[in-house]
């Protein structure tokens, strides 16, 4: 009900406005004055007017930083991370005073040089010393900033610390699957045209790597405080896997292998109690629109101790435990197959009576 009344007052306030700009137009006419005329007086209106609202939007703004700036990103999880929001936070150090420095200016020479009939404006058509320090200065600060976050980006994507666990992240519309490397942390081969109902992940069963190796779904489990590669397949079409609290993101693209690694700092307890939320979980999510149900791509990153992390991942059953069966009962298929056919043989031979 209340709604609705916002929206009656909201329609009539409209009328109400268009009314009176109707009525002004009628008093402009009875004085003989041309309505399209645009007098010092408007200007100087349109001046003040438009210092009103860029204070407004300025306030607005400073207003929005105290109420929302925690809102930005969750609070950083990995070692990398702090290193990231250093980075982002000294760009906002130089991005937020030239923003308000631009509107100040933008602010004052609008009120300063608006339009009259007895000031003629000059004309100034180059400096080159004023284009020198407008480029030279710009570049200097945007270089020195790209290098910065180049070398960040080179921290997390270069070459993994040998002690790194491996792990698989799958994704498909509209899943993830994870793919542990076992006892010799090395992940077995894998490819598309080994993707079946029985075998989705397309791991190779001829290669002994992968005999080892444990894939899971529902929810991925790492180690506090030890290096992670992750490496990243794709099924179907364009995905990117996002982790906002390790500030890690990276493209899953089909039919190429892609990888970051990071290490984690801060357990999903420990993180729980940071927050005051008991309901608190780390998500995989997918940062890329790859579907209908992307809104509904993730899946839960738990944080544990290394102990609880190795009781976890040793409960889980290998590659070549859950794929031995299948392949048994397909040789036992074989065979029968072959004994029906060697008896139909038999009994369509006179010979065999």
């Amino acid at each position: 009900m209340i709604n609705l009344l916002i929206v009656i007052v909201l329609i009539l306030a409209i009328l109400v406005l268009a009314k009176v700009v109707r009525v002004l137009e009628l008093s402009t006419d009875l004085k003989g004055e041309d309505p399209s005329a645009v007098t010092d007086s408007d200007n100087r209106t349109q001046a003040k007017l438009f210092v009103v609202g860029i204070f407004a939007w300025l306030s607005f703004v400073v207003y929005g930083v105290f109420a929302w700036g925690d809102l930005m990103l969750p609070v950083s999880a990995s070692e990398h991370g702090v290193v990231t929001d250093q980075l982002m936070n000294i760009t906002w150090m130089i991005i937020g005073p030239m923003f308000f420095l631009c509107h100040i200016l933008l602010m004052v020479f609008t009120y300063k040089y608006y339009y009259r009939k007895e000031r003629t404006a000059t004309f100034f058509a180059h400096s080159t010393k004023l284009e020198m320090i407008w480029t030279v200065i710009p570049t200097i600060v945007l270089t020195t900033l790209i290098v910065y976050g180049l070398s960040i980006w080179q921290q997390i994507t270069g070459d993994a610390p040998d002690d790194a666990i491996e792990i698989e992240l799958y994704a498909k519309q509209f899943d993830w699957s994870a793919r542990y490397a076992g006892g010799d942390n090395v992940l077995g081969k894998s490819g598309y045209r080994l993707i079946t109902s029985d075998n989705p992940l397309g791991v190779s069963s001829e290669d002994p790597a992968a005999n080892d190796d444990k894939i899971v779904r529902g929810e991925l489990h790492i180690p506090v405080g030890k290096p992670i590669v992750f490496k990243f397949h794709s099924r179907d079409v364009l995905h990117s896997a996002y982790m906002p609290h390790f500030r890690a993101q990276m493209n899953c693209v089909p039919g190429m292998t892609t990888q970051l690694h990071m290490v984690p700092t801060t357990t999903t307890k420990e993180m729980k109690e940071i927050t005051g939320n008991e309901d608190f979980n780390y998500l995989l999510l997918c940062n890329k629109i790859c579907g209908a149900a992307h809104y509904n791509m993730q899946m839960d990153i738990i944080v544990e101790s290394e102990e609880d992390y190795a009781a976890w991942l040793a409960d889980k059953k290998t590659f070549a435990e859950t794929n031995a069966p299948k392949e048994k009962a397909a040789v036992v298929v074989a065979e029968v197959a072959e004994e029906e056919h060697t008896e139909e043989n038999e009994s369509a031979d006179p010979a065999a009576h």
